[in-house]
């Protein structure tokens, strides 16, 4: 039996940076994109990038920084299990065709299972990032929401729009900056390690 050598590939190079893509936030979050969509003020909207909040304030980058730190600390652990498994699949191709049928289809079995184990654990790690990520986004946001009443208030919005999905238009009314230096002088850092795997569904 020969090895499918997608799986083989996907599972052992999972770990060379599909985490930690999910520890950052994107780039396109961090500042607006260049506006050619000017036009004048809509007064009462308000704008507000949540991204941006967690990417830009000093407790948003403590906490990339403490998540990307606890991804690659499980990385380096998988890390332990990967090269060994690679050295056993080299091994087999390289004799697997000496190897009665019975007996490479056992052990061809055998590391396809053990592969997909492997791989089973990188999805893990992927999704407690995520959900770690998340909650964290959560508690930023808990922490900002009194700084985006305030300035909310004082730039007499009417309505607050996500300004990560606006196509362009006037922003000047962008509360982003102010909940940003707000939240600096609340909060700078947070401490929390890796939600646990979500328990797997009742057969």
């Amino acid at each position: 039996m020969n090895l499918h050598r997608s799986l083989f590939v996907a599972a052992l190079a999972a770990t060379a940076g599909l985490s930690l893509a999910l520890v950052a936030p994107a780039h396109a979050a961090t500042a607006p994109a260049a506006n050619q969509l000017e036009g004048n003020p809509v007064p009462g909207v308000c704008m507000l990038s949540r991204e941006a909040v967690f990417a830009q304030s000093k407790v948003g980058q403590a906490a990339s920084e403490r998540l990307k730190q606890l991804a690659m600390q499980q990385q380096s652990l998988l890390d332990g299990q990967r090269k060994p498994l690679a050295a056993e699949v080299q091994a087999f191709q390289q004799k697997a065709a000496t190897l009665p049928e019975a007996q490479r289809q056992q052990q061809g079995q055998a590391l396809q299972q053990r592969m997909q184990g492997f791989q089973a654990q990188v999805n893990q790690l992927d999704e407690r990032i995520q959900l770690t990520r998340s909650k964290v986004m959560q508690q930023i946001g808990a922490q900002a929401q009194p700084i985006v009443a305030s300035s909310y208030a004082s730039h007499h919005c009417g309505l607050l729009l996500n300004r990560d999905v606006v196509l362009g238009g006037n922003t000047s009314n962008d509360l982003t900056g102010d909940v940003v230096r707000g939240l600096d002088g609340r909060i700078t850092t947070l401490n929390f390690n890796l939600e646990p795997a979500p328990a797997a569904p009742a057969k």
